[in-house]
């Protein structure tokens, strides 16, 4: 089968999942969550394993921070699901707007020494589709101003997310975090984007701007 058809096959399957626990909340989407931040965090042990403790510490951090960032923007209030959903938007979008653009007319490298696929372009373009579609969810369901402002600078930092992963795949030597998904990798290599989107915005939650 095509790579490009498995990618978007597997992708739509994993969308479909986090959607409906999403909307389920609760247990179901705290088991989830649980099982993926474990997932994460062995992908991330397994990469850095030699690196030392403070490597190993430091994983169970980036693991489990967006993890509980993740239950507290869903369970916070009633609106909580609406702003959750938002997340994924924009970590979506970012993702697909920086793999197809870059693609289609990508040409000037981002940072090649860390992740010689990237491109300017793709990194524009996740942040163009990140600002259309987050926003529009925003202006559809009316919620906070803010986060029209928030769309493209969470866009930066979940394409920051991605660098540094890929940064630590480089130092390793390995092209994904693991193989458990056709066409994508490891857990790692599909939500490194959505780490720092989801504390940011629990963060911005917490400060009660959203």
């Amino acid at each position: 089968m095509n790579e490009l058809l498995v990618r978007i096959i597997s992708g739509l399957v994993m969308i479909g999942v986090a959607l409906a626990a999403a909307f389920e909340g609760g247990d179901f989407f705290a088991l989830l969550v649980a099982a993926v931040a474990t997932a994460m965090f062995w992908e991330w042990w397994t990469l850095t394993r030699s690196w030392g403790p403070r490597w190993t510490v430091g994983g169970f951090v980036y693991a489990l921070l967006p993890a509980i960032s993740l239950l507290w923007i869903r369970e916070r209030d009633a609106r909580g699901v609406d702003l959750l959903l938002w997340v994924f938007i924009v970590t979506w979008a970012t993702d697909i707007g920086a793999y197809f653009v870059g693609r289609a007319i990508g040409r000037m490298k981002l940072a090649p020494s860390i992740s010689p696929g990237k491109t300017v372009e793709g990194l524009i373009g996740g942040v163009i589709a990140a600002a259309l579609f987050g926003g529009a969810w925003v202006i559809y369901l009316d919620l906070s101003r803010i986060l029209l402002i928030l769309a493209p600078l969470f866009a930066l930092a979940a394409q920051g997310g991605d660098l540094f992963e890929s940064w630590i795949k480089r130092r390793v030597g390995v092209k994904d975090s693991s193989h458990w998904l056709p066409g994508h990798g490891g857990l790692l290599d599909r939500l490194d984007g959505l780490v720092p989107v989801a504390v940011l915005t629990a963060l911005v939650q917490l400060s009660g701007l959203a």
